[in-house]
């Protein structure tokens, strides 16, 4: 009779290097969708360029003038009055409130003015403006 050798019962290892691959994979989609995730999302407008712009990431009240005259609060259109009321309540509820106002460039610089004095108004003080960055050539 023939004897076979006993082969050794070696446990399976786990492979790391598949694993490492997935991780980076989540990663990098957890990387690509927020990004996606902190973008400003309102109404189309052509901004003016600007070469000294600051990107702030995290905007809570975004007014929008398109070259029209018509008010835009996010994705809602309304009157002056009511933008004015609701920075208003946004003011009693958040000390450190800020607006940002997104005017189209054809815009005449009369309208936001009065916006911006609007604002002034009802005790807003801390405003910003939009811009796009100039093109690198």
């Amino acid at each position: 009779m023939i004897k076979l050798k006993k082969r050794g019962h070696a446990s399976p290892g786990i492979m790391l290097s598949p694993m490492i691959d997935m991780m980076f994979l989540l990663l990098i989609f957890f990387i690509v969708s927020t990004m996606y995730m902190s973008e400003l999302r309102t109404i189309p407008v052509k901004l003016p360029v600007a070469t000294q712009t600051v990107t702030q990431s995290v905007v809570k009240f975004s007014v929008t003038i398109k070259d029209d005259g018509a008010y835009w609060l996010g994705d809602q259109v309304m009157g002056e009055a009511q933008l004015i009321h609701r920075a208003r309540q946004g003011k009693k509820e958040n000390k450190d409130f800020a607006v940002v106002i997104r005017a189209d460039e054809n815009v005449p610089y009369r309208a936001v003015i009065h916006l911006l004095d609007e604002f002034k108004k009802a005790g807003i003080t801390r405003v910003g403006l939009a811009t796009d960055k100039e093109a690198r050539k």
